[in-house]
């Protein structure tokens, strides 16, 4: 088949998925036409099947362009890009989008308003289902419920010369970062991806102007981005808890979480006030209360959980959101030098918090993470951050997702666990595997340990081993993270933190 019956096939499709008007047919085909530079039409019957997903679509319209030089080279950047560009121009312009949502929300519900918005994202290409399919997943049992452990491959690895260039590149300035809301419709350039197929939805957060998104590369399910419309650091305050309930009130059906405001304990982007929801009943939510206790109508509970969490129910929102933020007060003021738990160095602040809120049997819910960056000698990456010995496995940030219970791990250990599978009852030495696999020498100890505990097991069970093991090494990140331990004394701290909390509360 020729290029003209994929661009009518394209077309066909888009209006089938709701991402193009009728009306807008010979508009979009023309643009098509300009674009891949043929002059001739397809004009016999095409048939879309529901199974037809946009990347068989765009896949031979790509390698037509790579052929005829219309995109430079076969780097991930440049097809991204052209990628972008050919949805960019047939999909419903930014108003029309917004215009169906409010549409859908008005008449049905904000649930039938989400789908819709979600399956758009999808089927105009900006979220990349090939992609996301790649991504290695599996649940690990632990003794306080599961854990859920993802192996990143969907995220595309960008060349050297994809990588010089990005260095290289002299910024404008335009858009100030990723998140910002001036990357809808932006051509991408080397640090920025391309976004002429990106869509966003205003909405309003405590009087304040906000937008939602999806992710990209969506984690779990229809995995959300919450960002202020003005370009602002991260902050956690009193407003923060303000928006993130006003948010399940308005969409009870997601959770949504902020990752915490101080680096070590942050996101990966702390440049931009945004936070991360999505549908996706994360571990954490199900995990059970050690204790609970009342202040009238407003419930706190501490959370059986490998980190340290409170979680504070009522139907009253403006009294959570006050309890929430007195807590927020203490914890930045604690210190228990016992626990290595330091609130300032001089006016250095350590102690924050990751704040995760749902809308949950008719009430309100807030799970607040007790966080602390203070770094030492001993740990100079953080006392409450994954130690040495695990950064084999995880060494980057504890952020919203993993403190939930769910492991983002590097693409390498894809590679990495299967050279240990394959060695791990080898008679060769650990020194002489590592030699020959210098990319495994960090997992030097691991695999001794790891040949030690299951020297007689049997060679299929390997794989699965592997995987439990790896989820057990996220467990053990998740307690590092934790401010008060597992030990009695370290639980009777947390508990006098918490009584002391209810005792010192003006309650009104």
């Amino acid at each position: 088949m020729g290029i003209n019956y994929y661009l009518e096939k394209l077309l066909l499709f888009a209006i089938k998925k709701e991402l193009l008007d009728q009306n807008d047919y010979f508009f979009a085909r023309n643009f098509l036409m300009s674009l891949l530079k043929t002059e001739t039409i397809y004009d016999k019957k095409i048939e879309i099947t529901d199974s037809e997903t946009i990347q068989e679509i765009l896949t031979p319209i790509i390698d037509y362009a790579l052929e005829n030089k219309i995109i430079k080279d076969a780097s991930i950047n440049n097809i991204d890009e052209f990628d972008a560009k050919i949805m960019g121009g047939i999909i419903s312009r930014p108003n029309e989008v917004i215009n169906k949502f409010n549409y859908l929300t008005k008449t049905i519900n904000i649930l039938a308003a989400t789908d819709w918005y979600y399956k758009f994202s999808i089927n105009s290409h900006y979220i990349k289902n090939e992609r996301i399919s790649k991504n290695i997943s599996w649940n690990t049992l632990t003794n306080i419920g599961n854990l859920e452990i993802t192996i990143n491959l969907s995220k595309p690895e960008k060349s050297p010369q994809e990588i010089a260039a990005a260095k290289n590149f002299k910024s404008t300035g335009y858009p100030k970062c990723i998140l910002c809301a001036e990357n809808e419709g932006y051509q991408g350039d080397a640090q920025l991806p391309a976004r002429q197929n990106h869509r966003i939805i205003p909405l309003f957060l405590s009087n304040e102007k906000w937008y939602l998104q999806y992710s990209p590369y969506v984690y779990f399910n229809e995995h959300c981005i919450v960002l202020s419309a003005e370009h602002r650091p991260m902050k956690i305050e009193k407003q923060t808890f303000e928006r993130l309930l006003e948010f399940v009130e308005q969409f009870p059906h997601y959770f949504i979480g902020s990752n915490a405001d101080l680096p070590i304990v942050g996101g990966s982007i702390l440049s931009h006030d945004h936070f991360q929801g999505g549908k996706h009943n994360f571990p954490m939510a199900g995990a059970k209360s050690i204790c609970n206790f009342f202040i009238q109508d407003i419930e706190i509970e501490i959370v059986n959980w490998h980190m340290s969490v409170l979680r504070i129910k009522s139907a009253d929102k403006n009294k959570l959101i006050n309890f929430s933020n007195f807590v927020f007060s203490e914890w930045k003021n604690y210190s228990n030098k016992e626990l290595n738990i330091q609130a300032y160095t001089y006016d250095i602040q350590h102690n924050t918090i990751t704040p995760i809120a749902r809308f949950r049997n008719n009430k309100f819910e807030l799970d607040l993470v007790l966080r602390n960056n203070k770094t030492t000698k001993q740990y100079p990456d953080g006392i409450f951050h994954p130690h040495q010995n695990l950064h084999h496995i995880k060494k980057e940030n504890i952020g919203l997702i993993e403190v939930m219970g769910l492991a983002i791990l590097p693409g390498r250990l894809l590679t990495e666990l299967k050279i240990i599978e394959e060695n791990i009852q080898s008679k060769n030495t650990i020194q002489e595997i590592c030699s020959k696999n210098p990319e495994i020498e960090k997992h030097a100890k691991w695999i001794s340990f790891l040949r030690q505990k299951y020297s007689n097991i049997e060679l299929h069970k390997t794989k699965d081993l592997l995987k439990y093991e790896v989820g057990i090494k996220f467990k053990q990140v998740l307690e590092d993270a934790a401010v008060f331990k597992k030990d009695e004394h370290s639980k009777n701290e947390f508990h006098k933190f918490t009584t002391n909390l209810i005792k010192n509360y003006d309650y009104q």
